[in-house]
């Protein structure tokens, strides 16, 4: 299976230039990062960060972010600096081996998948859809595995619009739903 960096040297820029009318390479929109996060929630106990970590360590081949919350909210009964979630931000070579085992690994393993929903654009060429079970990627293991845990994978690009932002996801394989 080719470097999905490759791919996009090769075969994406080219087409993107041709279809888009751009005149220069820098014009072509890029994928800057990948960042996966997961809401734990304060009332879980403390080896569920833990276990997340393990997880997200496994699954992005780098270490994860525990993220903390940034004010106090009494209907949550929160309080300021608790540990509420965890991320990870990959750029660069891990990032585009990333994408490879999503677009050719994970997503085919999705319990009933028809597609990714092409309504995840934010206007300004980032994308976002969400995994409900952690499972599907096969760097976790099953027998590890406490409780359920999902997942926001968010694309940041530098594409400027959300049409250039769906092109360059779609030559990159992105499974979108029709």
């Amino acid at each position: 299976m080719p470097n999905m960096y490759e791919t996009y040297k090769k075969v994406v820029v080219p087409a993107l230039k041709k279809k888009r009318g751009y005149t220069n390479d820098l014009q072509v929109p890029k994928l800057r990062k990948i960042v996966i996060t997961s809401g734990i929630g304060t009332k879980m106990e403390k080896d569920a960060f833990t276990e997340a970590k393990e997880h997200f360590a496994a699954i992005s081949g780098q270490q994860c972010l525990v993220t903390k919350s940034k004010k106090d909210v009494a209907n949550f009964k929160l309080r300021k600096n608790v540990p509420v979630g965890v991320m990870v931000t990959m750029r660069g070579q891990r990032m585009y081996d990333f994408l490879d085992r999503l677009v050719h690994n994970v997503l085919p393993r999705v319990r009933d998948f028809r597609g990714i929903p092409k309504t995840g654009f934010d206007g300004s060429g980032n994308y976002n859809f969400g995994l409900p079970d952690i499972t599907v990627f096969p760097e976790v293991d099953l027998d590890k595995v406490k409780r359920q845990i999902g997942l926001n994978i968010t694309f940041v690009t530098s594409a400027k619009t959300n049409e250039e932002a769906f092109d360059l996801l779609h030559m990159l394989e992105m499974p979108f739903a029709s």
